[in-house]
């Protein structure tokens, strides 16, 4: 599959769909608390989404998934399935929410503290949405994606932190997953060159311990092997003709 340029009316449709997405972080936030189990968090975010915004949630049955969102908590890098487990103080949770409104998705995840979580946890989230920020800053026509996937990498090892290679952003548009792959670590002057209309994820999973992972039986849920708290922040990019435009982003964050 080619990578796709967006005309003005797919990006503007882009635009919608990203916001809705940021708007479902932000309505979720006072549900994160002790005590209240992630499969309750799901409901919570679907009836929104289909009720409220009336879109659709991308990853409900998406290739088998059963949920509506992602929830991946500690040592959980990424597609954790929400279910029955209470969230405790001292956790740390990746909420991940895909939204589609009139046929194009909009993708963005954040990391929530239940409480205060312990030194390593909070510091390996901090670091995780820095490289995210700087990924994202570098975007612009010209640059190659691994110059971002060099610099997300470096930013992480410097922290003594590691970067998960099996996962990655990607292309979004009408398709979810679609070209090109956005690895987060790499060599400069390497992989695609960026033009304006491409849109795609920036989304660094960054492990406290080693970057080594492994799937769950339920064929989903991603984890550290050595079981090290991990993070992930993640944004929909458009590239414009002077630089970038974070088609999640909400008024008031830092992006």
């Amino acid at each position: 599959m080619p990578v796709t340029i967006k005309t003005p009316e797919e990006i503007e449709k882009m635009r919608v769909a990203g916001h809705l997405a940021a708007d479902v972080l932000h309505m979720i936030r006072p549900y994160v608390k002790p005590g209240v189990t992630t499969e309750e968090l799901d409901a919570i975010c679907h009836e929104y989404i289909v009720d409220v915004q009336q879109a659709i949630p991308a990853p409900l049955n998406y290739h088998g998934f059963p949920k509506s969102i992602c929830t991946s908590v500690n040592h959980v890098v990424c597609h954790g399935i929400p279910g029955k487990k209470r969230l405790r103080k001292g956790d740390i949770v990746n909420i991940d929410v895909t939204v589609i409104k009139d046929g194009y998705h909009g993708d963005t995840s954040k990391m929530f503290f239940v409480g205060e979580p312990n030194v390593i946890s909070k510091r390996v989230s901090q670091v995780s949405y820095e490289c995210m920020c700087i990924g994202i800053e570098m975007v612009r026509p010209g640059v190659h994606l691994g110059d971002i996937g060099h610099a997300i990498q470096t930013h992480a090892e410097a922290s003594n932190f590691s970067i998960v290679r099996e996962f990655c952003g990607h292309g979004i548009g009408r398709v979810f997953h679609e070209e090109p792959q956005v690895l987060h670590y790499g060599t400069p002057g390497t992989k695609l060159r960026l033009e304006p209309g491409m849109t795609f994820t920036i989304e660094p999973m960054v492990n406290a311990g080693k970057r080594y992972v492994k799937v769950l039986p339920d064929k989903w849920t991603v984890v550290t092997k050595d079981h090290s708290p991990s993070a992930q922040w993640e944004h929909t990019i458009l590239v414009t003709d002077d630089g970038f435009e974070v088609l999640t982003a909400k008024p008031g964050d830092n992006l």
